[in-house]
């Protein structure tokens, strides 16, 4: 039987790089991304050949699907299962990387777009999923090994000035998996969180801004490890979780931060 996964922010950074460690051991993927700009954030985000890229880099159609989707949107959301149940036959991973950052005010001084980007996206859009997808993960026959893994980061556990929206987010994501490990443990499926330091991309760029920092490498000064994060490292974590070798492991927020939150 295929293997399958949903993942969502598939079309660059950690979502990509976790596309591609799954395909490598074979899983069947479901790949969902936005692919267009938020006039709630001050970046690009992913375009639909980001995506596209990704899927090829997957095994092309033949292994994996490009789904172009907001994790806001609860149907979208409901279809894109719905197409790995219909292309291979069911669902065994859903992994929620979507993210946004957004800031650069104290908390009293947040707007309320700001406020609600940061939450529609990084908690609601981890919630939207597991909605989705919790019903076709019990549907898989027992023995089930199904897992649900989420994005949080070093800031759902330490305070980041000026970032309060974001880490309230990523903090409510850490509470949510601990929650929903409890929940899905008698049927046999984990559920865990992963918590990455600075990591290359698009979001830390945007962090570097906040600040305004020249370089993102500056930010390797707050890990014990002088460096910042690939994209991939973070992913392998996500791939471990989502194996068969993972299953003693639930209700966990795992970092994967160089150091950053052991300080």
């Amino acid at each position: 039987m295929n293997r399958v996964a949903i993942i969502t922010g598939a079309g660059r950074g950690i979502g990509a790089a976790t596309a591609k460690a799954l395909a490598a051991d074979g899983w069947k993927l479901v790949l969902v991304d936005r692919c267009a700009d938020d006039p709630a954030l001050p970046y690009r985000l992913a375009r639909p050949e980001d995506l596209r890229a990704v899927v090829d880099a997957c095994g092309g159609d033949e292994s994996a699907v490009g789904v172009t989707a907001d994790v806001r949107d609860q149907a979208a959301l409901d279809a894109a299962v719905e197409a790995a149940r219909e292309r291979f036959g069911g669902l065994d991973a859903a992994v929620a990387v979507a993210g946004a950052v957004a800031g650069g005010q104290e908390t009293w001084k947040l707007s309320d777009e700001t406020w609600s980007a940061m939450m529609s996206i990084n908690l609601d859009g981890t919630w939207r999923l597991a909605r989705a997808a919790v019903p076709a993960l019990i549907d898989r026959p027992e023995p089930r090994q199904g897992r649900f893994v989420a994005v949080a980061s070093a800031g759902s556990s330490v305070g980041l000035y000026l970032l309060s929206a974001y880490t309230a987010a990523k903090a409510g994501v850490a509470g949510l998996v601990r929650s929903l490990a409890a929940e899905l443990a008698p049927y046999g499926i984990t559920a865990n969180a992963v918590a990455p330091g600075s990591t290359t991309g698009a979001m830390l760029e945007a962090s570097a801004a906040v600040y305004g920092l020249d370089d993102t490498a500056e930010f390797a000064a707050h890990h014990m490890l002088p460096r910042l994060l690939d994209p991939a490292e973070p992913a392998a974590l996500i791939a471990w979780l989502c194996s068969t070798r993972s299953s003693g492991v639930t209700g966990a927020v795992l970092p994967v931060d160089a150091g950053m939150t052991a300080r």
